[in-house]
């Protein structure tokens, strides 16, 4: 028997799981990373830290596998998810130059409006696929290079090394031997050509980026070097001496697509955590949206390489936690279940959950939230049935506009994360949708897109075909009923959204 150890490097955590070679979870570790958010809206990590964290939480995973009796020695491979967009700048020796500057960070957002009004956003969506935001990397490089001149300097003296946060970990894990990323963490930094895969020059010449060091750029699935990092105070050292190899990098909603079994085109997942993030499998050739989605790289190994829409929500939990905390509806989320079904219906009560504006497909980043149809007859349930029902309403919403593009219905789409636990909300969209909604019982899903990745490098998944087996036999399926009152709440949303 072999095993896979996935690290899943997020915002808030790092998860590390060992997986055996039918998916199922054999160890886990978890440490909480602290993020330092500051209130002009600027979000750091210290990268050093972030480093130490994977290393606890590897610990921690590997002293529960050896105290069940495995040995360290039949782990084959290693994949990495991250959080997507935070970058990292170190120089040659592997000291880190800045803070590492987190996907949530706004600094960019001066640098990002006068890049539009130079008029550079079609350049950028015909050649990435995406737009220019905040939300990705290179802007923010941008506005670090601009407000620090010793950087500068540096940059200019050809001193700078790049990387996303798998990146950084490759490096430190290799001890400096293997400086590369993956197709999708190397995509969302808007420096690398979608239709090339390489490192867009007219880019990089637009924005005095010709002589920042940017790593190698290869599949998702690839043999990316060998850990030959030791620390004597933790367990980690087995894995140095193990030359253990890392097969797989890729960011974490990527590998969510992945563990969702998304492998051929028109498959799709809907991660329905503080924000939602839907991503579509759109096949091999990268399709620009007509309908307001980015398009992006979806995942990739060695001779294939898949496309996706993505369409962010920015308002999904969120809404559920403005409830919670500041009108005090109840104590936990999971209250909301009950007291939605409390009430026969909506009553005409619909809430627009623009706190901070609403995203896919409609790109109102100013609009403010609203609360539409209240009257004396309006109670707390409605109002919380009216939250819940927003997050169907929005990813309907982001699907009609990915058919559209595509040409094409969807029949299923998968779905994890917290929020995707709550009855009325699953029930609710799979009648919204006409279609049966599919759950996987690992919760861990982007771990285990990067133990797929990994495993299918190192042999222990043969192929594509027994992933998409593996996944079959691990999932649960809601199906719809016949609902068109649920379809008539639809009509009502749209008109609240419009009117």
């Amino acid at each position: 028997m072999k095993y896979i150890l996935a690290i899943d490097q997020g915002t808030s955590s790092t998860k590390s799981i060992i997986f055996d070679n039918q998916g199922k979870v054999i160890s886990k570790g978890h440490a909480d990373l602290h993020t330092n958010y500051f209130d002009n809206g600027f979000v750091e990590q210290d990268p050093e830290e972030i480093f130490q964290n994977v290393l606890t939480s590897v610990s921690l995973c590997l002293e529960d596998f050896q105290q069940k009796g495995y040995n360290p020695k039949d782990i084959a491979s290693c994949g990495i998810s991250n959080q997507r967009e935070t970058f990292v700048l170190w120089d040659k020796t592997g000291k880190a130059l800045s803070p590492a500057v987190v996907w949530a960070c706004k600094r960019s957002t001066q640098v990002c409006e006068n890049l539009i009004n130079q008029g550079q956003n079609e350049l950028i969506k015909q050649h990435t696929g995406l737009i220019i935001d905040p939300y990705f990397s290179g802007t923010k490089l941008l506005w670090l290079l601009e407000n620090n001149p010793d950087l500068k300097t540096q940059l200019d003296q050809g001193e700078v090394y790049f990387g996303t946060v798998d990146c950084w970990l490759l490096y430190k894990l290799t001890e400096g031997k293997s400086y590369k990323t993956d197709h999708t963490n190397a995509h969302r930094t808007l420096l690398l050509n979608i239709h090339s895969l390489t490192w867009d020059k007219e880019i990089l010449a637009l924005w005095g980026l010709e002589k920042l060091h940017l790593p190698e750029v290869h599949p998702s699935s690839y043999d990316y070097g060998n850990w030959t990092y030791s620390d004597e105070k933790s367990a980690v050292g087995v894995l140095a001496q193990n030359q253990l190899p890392i097969t797989a990098l890729i960011g974490d909603s990527h590998a969510a697509t992945f563990g969702e079994g998304c492998f051929e085109k028109g498959t799709a997942k809907a991660t329905l955590g503080t924000g939602c993030s839907i991503m579509s499998n759109i096949g091999s050739e990268p399709l620009i949206s007509s309908n307001g989605m980015l398009t992006t790289v979806c995942w990739s190994v060695e001779g294939r390489v898949d496309y996706a829409f993505e369409g962010a929500i920015v308002s999904c939990g969120s809404t559920i936690e403005w409830l919670k905390n500041e009108l005090k509806f109840f104590t936990h989320p999971a209250e909301t279940d009950d007291l939605a079904q409390k009430v026969k219906d909506n009553a005409g009560v619909y809430l627009i959950p623009a706190f901070s504006g609403l995203g896919a497909p409609h790109w109102q980043m100013s609009r403010k939230a609203s609360i539409q149809g209240i009257t004396f007859g309006t109670s707390i349930h409605h109002i919380v049935r009216a939250a819940l029902e927003s997050i169907p309403y929005q990813i309907k919403d982001v699907l009609d506009a990915m058919s559209k593009d595509m040409g094409k219905d969807f029949s299923s789409i998968s779905i994890n994360g917290g929020i995707s636990h709550n009855k009325f909300v699953t029930t609710f969209l799979a009648d919204l949708l006409g279609f049966s909604i599919k759950k996987q019982a690992n919760h861990d899903i982007s771990a285990l897109g990067a133990a797929y990745l990994a495993g299918l490098k190192s042999g222990v998944y043969q192929s594509i075909d027994t992933l998409s087996e593996l996944c079959k036999a691990n999932i649960t399926s809601i199906e719809p009923a016949d609902n068109t009152l649920v379809r008539t709440y639809y009509e009502g949303w749209q008109k609240a959204l419009n009117g």
